[in-house]
């Protein structure tokens, strides 16, 4: 792709990418490359919006490369030092987490402090921390997307001294960056704020044994910024001193700072050049703006997506778990397709659940379909480009998915190979070693159809008016030759249905969906009967008529 086609392009990654070059004056960092990042809060298991924003950051950082040629990396970014504030609703053995997350009392008073995730044990009991279990399930899927990333964990980046410099930054505008996050609090949290949160280890009775904690209610009340030591004082809601001073290290693992406070922190210690956000993080990408330059830096450029909405409106939540899981997806679709439903219309809220996908399946087949024929100008704006970073694959599919899926209706598939038998007939060419996409496709399609088609299917028998069109769509077939058209059937279907009557034509169609296949919505008639065979289609209305619908068989 040459300069002038990305700088001209209008698809959303470039747009970003023209933005990020403008912020950096056209120069490469003294770093060496440009950094993209993602943040991920690892609380909670992995789901779709959490990698939503690793495929969507990929697709500018590549848009960004064509643009201006200059070396990037991609950051993932887990914030697993942050201390275990509920036990997530949807991980087995809750009982395990319970000593290590946060408690308060019924006047709101926090009497037990959450441990870092990295020390809070693994419920799933595969790994020796919780958050050790949810990063790699983090990695695992962005493997499976073939990304390129560096994955960094805040544990190892407070421990290991790569933040040590900001944090005494930190330390030394502690009231300029305290006064910057105060006016957003509620009266209550204004009297116990403090930007740092201190790391330290102590006694629980709970677990009789000594456990990492951090102290969300301490501030600070004196400090010694060049020997990395502050004097912190434990308050209760009121603002009240509860027990003695203590001296601690905020160096190397020793704090933990508030969240958006330490959002600052990593773009400055990291010099982030670009990271994007849900409309949620409005006000915290906006207040951690404001702390990175308290503190020397500049911020990244950012990018506001909406949030993703479940089955009932609702905002998808990873401690609840009320969103697809990733495997879900990929039970009933390929990758790409999930990729394509994160690169469309990012500013707009989605809901997302498993009715999406045969949408998204087929408008991806569409967009794969057109790109050979493209010029560079077309291919920019082609979301393939965006999804397979500037090479999509030469391979296609000859039917559609909502095809393969009333297919696999009509035939009640249990397995892929049922579908093949009428696959090859339709398409000669066509074999699962030829075509590995449309094979994937018809696993998909068997998965679909028995989790959910398969269960809501509802036939009803065909009123008089249909009844009639339907008989008089038998003999027409009946004189139609097997290798007819797709498109000459259903030009025949169409003029059924004028023929009785039929003021919309859309309920005639609907008629032949809700008798013959047991759902209300269905595919271009025309082509599916091509595909399932044109005797076995009249096979199955001659069934219907004399059993006064499919739902009596």
């Amino acid at each position: 792709m040459t300069h002038e086609t990305a700088e001209n392009a209008k698809a959303w990654p470039f747009q970003e990418a023209r933005a990020l070059a403008k912020r950096l004056n056209g120069k490469l960092p003294e770093k060496g490359y440009v950094l993209f990042e993602t943040g991920y809060g690892p609380s909670g298991l992995p789901h779709i919006g959490t990698f939503g924003e690793v495929v969507r950051t990929t697709m500018v950082r590549r848009a960004f490369e064509a643009l201006t040629g200059m070396p990037t990396k991609l950051v993932a970014f887990s914030d697993d030092m942050d201390g275990l504030r509920k036990v997530p609703d949807n991980v087995p053995n809750k009982e395990r987490l319970v000593p290590y997350a946060e408690a308060k009392d019924d006047s709101g008073r926090v009497v037990r402090h959450g441990s870092p995730l990295t020390s809070t044990p693994d419920p799933f009991g595969s790994n020796l921390s919780f958050a050790a279990t949810n990063n790699a399930r983090l990695r695992a899927f962005l493997d499976q997307f073939g990304f390129d990333y560096d994955f960094v964990s805040a544990t190892d980046t407070y421990r290991d001294g790569r933040f040590n410099e900001t944090i005494t930054r930190v330390l030394e505008n502690y009231e300029k960056v305290r006064n910057i996050v105060l006016p957003e609090l509620g009266e209550t949290r204004r009297k116990s704020y403090s930007p740092l949160f201190p790391v330290v280890s102590a006694f629980d009775s709970a677990i009789g044994n000594d456990r990492l904690q951090v102290i969300h209610n301490a501030v600070v009340i004196d400090s010694k910024p060049t020997d990395g030591l502050a004097i912190f004082q434990a308050v209760d809601d009121s603002g009240t001193p509860t027990g003695a001073p203590f001296e601690h290290s905020v160096l190397d693992g020793g704090c933990k700072m508030q969240w958006r406070v330490d959002w600052a922190l990593r773009w400055v210690a990291l010099n982030v050049d670009y990271e994007m956000s849900g409309k949620d993080l409005i006000d915290s990408v906006r207040l951690g703006s404001r702390i990175c330059r308290a503190i020397g830096g500049t911020p990244p450029v950012s990018f506001t997506y909406e949030l993703f909405l479940d089955d009932n409106g609702e905002k998808i939540s990873k401690s609840k778990g009320n969103g697809l899981a990733v495997e879900e997806w990929l039970r009933y679709a390929p990758h790409e397709s999930l990729a394509l439903f994160m690169y469309q219309q990012p500013k707009r809220a989605k809901r997302l659940f498993f009715d999406v996908i045969p949408k998204a399946t087929d408008e991806y087949l569409t967009f794969l379909g057109k790109y050979p024929d493209q010029d560079s100008a077309e291919r920019a704006e082609n979301p393939v480009w965006h999804i397979h970073e500037g090479q999509p694959p030469e391979e296609s599919s000859p039917l559609s998915f909502s095809l393969l899926l009333n297919l696999a209706s009509v035939v009640n598939a249990e397995e892929k190979g049922v579908l093949w038998g009428f696959i090859t007939r339709y398409a000669p060419e066509a074999t699962p070693q030829s075509m590995p996409l449309m094979d994937r496709l018809a696993d998909y399609a068997v998965n679909y159809y028995q989790d959910f088609v398969k269960p809501e299917k509802t036939y009803r028998a065909p009123t008089e008016q249909e009844k009639e069109a339907l008989e008089d769509l038998a003999q027409v077939l009946a004189g139609t030759p097997p290798q007819t058209s797709g498109a000459d059937i259903q030009s025949e279907i169409y003029e059924v249905g004028k023929r009785h009557g039929f003021e919309n034509l859309r309920d005639w169609f609907r008629a032949l969906y809700e008798v013959l296949l047991g759902q209300s919505q269905g595919p271009r008639m025309g082509s599916f009967v091509a595909l399932y065979g044109v005797e076995e289609f009249s096979k199955l209305l001659n069934t219907a008529l004399k059993n006064g619908g499919l739902q009596n068989t």
